[in-house]
């Protein structure tokens, strides 16, 4: 992809709940590909801790809450696939069943196409097990500077892990 800017956004571990989310440096919200590195942080306590997932994205959206619906698409995209939220990482391949490396890297795009409009920005990420890269969208509040998670099309199939696959 032929990228404007990027910026890698390293954890040294992700959070497990709303109140160590809010401990990161990223969570002040000001730096919008911070807060899509954070959307994919919040995504991979899903199998763990569907509550926990759904509370820290729903700080991320601010304002906006996930709605029932939007809470039924995460668990029909992925139960049963945890390595869909950290295929984002580096070092993730259906090869090593998307074992991402430590500290947990994700890089995040912008190119000519991210801003539509006054205050919405579309971010690219990479999946390890996909062909293309994957956007997220995000809405700034301008009496506060912050960037809010509005929309994410980061959990269409991908790869299965290659242990997981029975044609591998």
């Amino acid at each position: 992809m032929n990228s404007t800017n990027q910026k890698t956004v390293v954890f040294s571990s992700l959070p497990k709940n709303i109140g160590e989310l809010k401990e990161l440096p990223q969570s002040s919200l000001t730096d919008p590909f911070e807060v899509a590195a954070l959307t994919v942080a919040a995504l991979c306590r899903y199998c763990d801790s569907r509550d926990d997932c759904v509370e820290m994205l729903n700080f991320l959206r601010g304002p906006r809450p996930l709605s029932p619906f939007e809470i039924q698409f995460l668990r029909d995209r992925l139960v049963g696939k945890p390595y869909k939220a950290v295929s984002y990482f580096a070092g993730t391949s259906p090869q090593n069943g998307y074992t991402p490396q430590v500290p947990y890297s994700v890089t995040v795009y912008e190119n000519m196409y991210s801003r539509p409009q006054e205050n919405y920005l579309t971010l690219w990420l990479e999946s390890s097990g996909a062909d293309s890269p994957r956007q997220i969208q995000l809405r700034c509040k301008p009496s506060t500077g912050q960037w809010f998670l509005w929309d994410q099309m980061l959990l269409a199939d991908i790869r299965i892990p290659v242990e997981e696959d029975p044609w591998a």
